[in-house]
C-alpha cells in the first residue's frame, strides 16, 4: 500500500484545501509558484501530498 504522504492529489483537492479559486491556482502553476506537479497523459494533474506538504511548509511565516 502506498505511504498517505506520498498519494496523488488532484487539483479540486487543492483547491477545496487551500479555498482559492482554480484561476488563482492555475495562475500559480503558469508562474512557477506553484507546487510541483505531475501531468497525467490525459491531461489530468496530480500532485504528490508530500509535495503539496512541502510547498506548504515553504510558505509559513517565520515565528
Amino acid at each position: 500500500m502506498a505511504r498517505m504522504e506520498d498519494r496523488k492529489l488532484t487539483i479540486d483537492e487543492i483547491l477545496d484545501d487551500l479555498k482559492v479559486a482554480p484561476s488563482t491556482f492555475h495562475r500559480w502553476r503558469r508562474l512557477g509558484k506553484g507546487p510541483r506537479s505531475i501531468k497525467l497523459p490525459n491531461g489530468d494533474v496530480r500532485i504528490r501530498r508530500s509535495e503539496y506538504e512541502r510547498w506548504l511548509a515553504a510558505r509559513e511565516d517565520a515565528a
